[in-house]
């Protein structure tokens, strides 16, 4: 089933909803290298955080795109979500010299002038799932529709809940462009609905024991919220262990962005609802075939978005099971 923004209901949770746009969204690994021979291009991936089975899928799909194309591959990632962790990563890779770089950076300012420096290196540079304020120095932008998936979120919500009520969003940090947009996305489609009430954006630092304390905390003061938006894999996990805690299982329609195990498990549990499933592997495969064709000087695609899946109960061991990421790389 093609997911349709104009049309999306809870019965949408029973098929496999995937919707295509046009440029992209989490990893693992650390310094480790794979790909072709001598004689082949060498790519620098920097995730966005080590560990987050978003970014282990995203350099699946890197690492599948190189090695066709002869490439090698060096992977590393800080272990927290966070600029002052990232830069240093970046800057030994300048110094390095690769061919190409393909980066999530951490923050849409603090990582401009590391970026930059890369490409003034002559750095070919694709931004994957997040970007930069000025992002004029990559070659390419890939992401998912995230203000998309923020508004099907809430559709879902809306859908398990039509008499409405209050709604919250638990979100990583202010200044992650990704998740920022899919707050966005969630709360344009809040505020055009009556029905229904914000309580607002709440940031977990993407600790999932941050986000659990959030979630605790807000359904003591507000026991009657319906909904709970996660904009992110972390934040997903320790909405549910909060849901959990306050004994609202059954009552609050949680809607996770991501799918990792951890997710899925919730899912699976009836913890989560819905888990709105990006396309990492997608992200990276597109980002090598964009750095490439800008180191043999042909033309490139400013920026590409992909789609999602809505991942069900219904369809988890179905059709969804192919969404769902990876936590290793075959």
């Amino acid at each position: 089933m093609k997911w349709s923004k104009k049309a999306i209901g809870f019965a949408a949770f029973g098929a496999t909803a995937t919707l295509m746009l046009a440029g992209c969204s989490g990893g693992s690994g650390s310094g480790n290298t794979t790909g072709g021979g001598s004689g082949g291009y060498s790519i620098a991936f920097v995730q966005g955080v080590a560990g987050d089975e978003f970014y282990i899928s995203m350099q699946c799909g890197i690492e599948a795109a190189a090695a066709d194309a002869g490439a090698t591959v060096t992977v590393q990632g800080p272990a927290k979500f966070d600029p002052t962790l990232q830069k240093p990563i970046v800057d030994a890779i300048v110094a390095s010299k690769p061919d190409a770089l393909l980066i999530a950076p951490t923050d849409v300012s603090a990582m401009q002038a590391p970026i930059q420096a890369a490409a003034d290196a002559g750095i070919k540079v694709v931004l994957v799932d997040t970007t930069l304020d000025n992002p004029s120095m990559a070659v390419s932008q890939i992401s998912s529709d995230n203000e998309g998936g923020g508004a099907a979120a809430f559709d879902a919500i809306k859908a398990a809940h039509p008499e409405g009520g209050k709604v919250l969003v638990v979100s990583t940090d202010p200044g992650v462009s990704t998740t920022d947009a899919r707050a966005a996305g969630f709360e344009a489609a809040v505020k055009n609905n009556p029905s229904f009430t914000s309580l607002g954006v709440q940031y977990s630092h993407n600790e999932p024991s941050t986000a659990a304390e959030i979630v605790t905390a807000a359904l003591q003061k507000d026991p009657d919220i319906v909904g709970i938006f996660a904009a992110n894999l972390f934040a997903a996990e320790g909405s549910a262990t909060g849901v959990q805690q306050a004994g609202r299982q059954g009552k609050v329609t949680i809607v996770g962005f991501d799918a990792g195990p951890a997710q899925v498990k919730a899912l699976k549990d009836g913890i989560v609802q819905a888990l709105v499933a990006q396309e990492p592997a997608t992200i990276g495969k597109d980002g090598v075939a964009q750095v490439l064709a800008a180191l043999k000087g042909e033309p490139t695609e400013e920026k590409i978005q992909t789609g999602f899946t809505i991942i069900t109960a219904d369809n988890v061991d179905g059709e969804g099971a192919k969404a769902i990421y990876q936590s290793t790389c075959k």
